[in-house]
């Protein structure tokens, strides 16, 4: 199955965009959560293993539920499984908040969000669907976008630059796997069991000492009134966890990876306009300009899948009789055989009967 399979229907391709700009913004939201909670001490260990395990809890009764429709699918899909508890939801939140540690957020996420690039050179090489021009010119529009929306400092740590490239690299796999809609795993399972995965193998880390855990009972400060630590945990938990990754993987599977991946960067838009209402971080002109032209790209990108040719067979098609080749000729041996048998009178067993008593009865 194609992964950029994105506008055979068009009323299914805006309910993927509308889910894919969901995701987004709910994934938005994690960056003032998280950075509310660290500001008083919690590591990046702490916030994306609670964040993850929280939301793996949540989403069990839900995945057990769409499970019993479907008997086998975890033990058949394991492998698929692990990688993306491991790569997509786990190292992607733990790469990317070491990156915040080392970078500015501008940077760390701009850096990041350069696995959109990853997909489509994914895409050429795996299914050789080569990027054509729209795709080109909206990603280089989407990132030039980004540039302004993040206005990226020059300060730049070599040690954060590797955490946010791995931070890519997850990202890109988080895309590409979501867009795997065989139907073998439905998407609530598909989110509740690779943060099952994601949660026990950090709190492994955790317990033996390989991974910083820290957490704090301080208060934090959000819409600029100081309030309980468990209410960014709970956003992080229920808003930028179980939600975001199980819309995600519904937009994923509808879109394809190239288009949800950039659909996928209106994700700093909404993280800079909730950082914005949650902590105060108000966005410039140039901000809001690079917003409007990371929209532009991403038009760009879905107008070019909406192109290629799974529209062109379908005249072809409809004229042909069917979607396969074997299936034309049904149509044209009988005439042909009519009109053979009405010249040659068929001259199987039918052509001797009548010959042979005209012929006796002459003789006599």
């Amino acid at each position: 199955m194609s992964i950029t399979r994105f506008g055979a229907d068009g009323r299914r391709g805006l309910a993927g965009i509308g889910l894919a700009l969901l995701s987004a913004a709910t994934f938005g939201t994690a960056g003032p959560f998280a950075g509310s909670l660290m500001a008083t001490g919690w590591t990046p260990g702490a916030v994306v293993t609670l964040r993850i395990g929280i939301a793996a809890l949540v989403l069990t009764v839900p995945a057990v539920l769409a499970l019993r429709r479907a008997p086998g699918a975890l033990r058949r899909c394991l492998p698929q499984i692990l990688a993306f508890g491991l790569v997509a939801v786990a190292g992607a939140q733990l790469t990317f908040f070491n990156a915040v540690k080392r970078l500015d957020v501008g940077v760390a996420l701009l850096l990041e969000y350069g696995g959109i690039l990853l997909v489509v050179v994914w895409a050429w090489l795996r299914h050789a669907q080569r990027p054509r021009r729209l795709t080109v010119v909206g990603g280089l529009a989407a990132l030039g976008g980004l540039v302004l929306v993040l206005d990226p400092g020059s300060r730049l740590d070599t040690v954060g630059v590797l955490w946010a490239a791995l931070a890519a690299v997850s990202l890109a796999v988080y895309f590409v796997m979501a867009s795997r809609g065989d139907g073998a795993l439905p998407p609530i399972v598909m989110a509740w069991s690779g943060m099952a995965v994601g949660a026990v193998t950090l709190g492994v880390f955790a317990a033996a000492g390989l991974l910083p855990f820290r957490t704090s009972g301080a208060d934090v400060t959000l819409l600029d009134h100081r309030m309980s630590w468990l209410v960014p945990v709970a956003g992080l938990s229920l808003i930028a966890g179980a939600a975001a990754y199980a819309v995600g993987i519904v937009a994923s599977r509808r879109l394809g990876a190239k288009v949800a991946s950039f659909a996928g960067l209106t994700e700093v838009l909404f993280a800079v306009l909730f950082a914005w209402l949650l902590l105060g971080q108000a966005p410039g002109a140039w901000q809001l300009a690079g917003g409007v032209v990371v929209i532009a790209g991403i038009a760009l990108v879905k107008a070019d899948e909406r192109e290629p040719g799974p529209q062109a067979p379908d005249p072809i098609t409809a004229e042909a009789g069917g979607p396969e080749g074997p299936g034309t000729p049904d149509p044209l041996p009988e005439p042909v055989t009519a009109e053979a048998g009405e010249r040659e009178r068929e001259p199987g067993p039918q052509a001797p009967d009548p010959l042979p008593v005209p012929v006796t009865a002459e003789a006599r």
